[in-house]
């Protein structure tokens, strides 16, 4: 890795992942029979090779000079951004094909998805309404059906029990992602993007997120009375009760002072959240597997 810089090692973001891992920890806790080989190659290859790839490329068109995701204070982009961003992209496929060729495919495209929404001559972050079902789509989804698909091959994965809560985990980033951005409106601006957040504004953006969460955790509940029990269901009101409590806490904030609306206060956002989901998610894997 000497060929690389600090910089770019930096940019990868690879902790980042840890807020995404929700969706594979659902996914792989939605299904009884698991292929343990199947499911390690894939947490690897999603989480230490395709979110950090994605990280980089994005980073390399950005050329952020503000805070982003997982780094308060960006580093300079340097030209080897792109190709370790390449390596990484080549090196997740190339560990899905360990598992199988339609995972392996899944990668790239969701790969090749990812460069679209920051490849300058296409750039679908510039578009509010398509950035932001881009981005809900294929964090949500598409992962959690990627996911399904390598850890639980045999599983027929165009079931309602699958594609419902594939759905859900959609409405989750659909209703999350738009909070990613509330502190970058001004550079986002200063490049042309659009996202929605600035469609929104400030105050917008903490009403969507709220009626988005609203909808999924009505939805989450549905799935696990239907589909587990009682109990379950009543686990996930309570993983939540941590997350509305500081939602609640910050949008007040933000309504007496939008500079509250900053990087510090979004990633502790993030923070909450994931270790929260990630730890009720595990804990559904865990019961499921007993």
């Amino acid at each position: 890795m000497n060929m690389f810089t600090k910089s770019s090692l930096l940019h990868l973001r690879v902790p980042f992942s840890f807020f995404l891992m929700p969706v594979f920890l659902f996914a792989a806790g939605s299904v009884v029979t698991i292929e343990w080989f199947n499911f390690w190659m894939a947490f690897v290859a999603i989480h230490l090779f395709l979110y950090p790839a994605s990280n980089a490329y994005n980073s390399y068109y950005d050329r952020d000079e503000g805070s982003i995701g997982g780094l308060k204070q960006p580093p300079k982009v340097t030209q080897d951004l792109w190709l370790l961003s390449i390596l990484f992209d080549v090196s997740a496929i190339l560990l899905g094909l360990l598992v199988s060729l339609n995972f392996a495919l899944m990668l790239f495209i969701y790969g090749m998805i990812s460069k679209a929404y920051s490849y300058d001559s296409i750039r679908l972050k510039k578009y509010p309404i398509i950035g932001w079902l881009t981005v809900g789509v294929f964090q949500g989804a598409f992962t959690y059906l990627m996911t399904v698909m390598a850890v639980a091959p045999d599983q027929d994965i165009l079931t309602l029990k699958v594609l419902i809560p594939a759905v859900l985990s959609s409405l989750l980033l659909l209703g999350s992602y738009p909070m990613t951005q509330i502190y970058q409106h001004e550079e986002d601006r200063s490049r042309g993007d659009k996202t929605i957040s600035i469609m929104l504004g400030i105050r917008g953006t903490f009403i969507f997120t709220m009626l988005f969460f609203s909808l999924a955790t009505a939805g989450f509940a549905w799935y696990y009375l239907n589909y587990f029990d009682r109990r379950i269901a009543a686990g996930f009101a309570v993983a939540l009760m941590p997350v509305m409590g500081y939602f609640i806490k910050w949008a007040r904030e933000v309504w007496k002072d939008q500079q509250k609306a900053n990087f510090e206060s979004t990633m502790l956002l993030n923070i909450i959240s994931a270790v929260t989901l990630n730890t009720y998610f595990l804990l559904v894997f865990i019961l499921n597997q007993l």
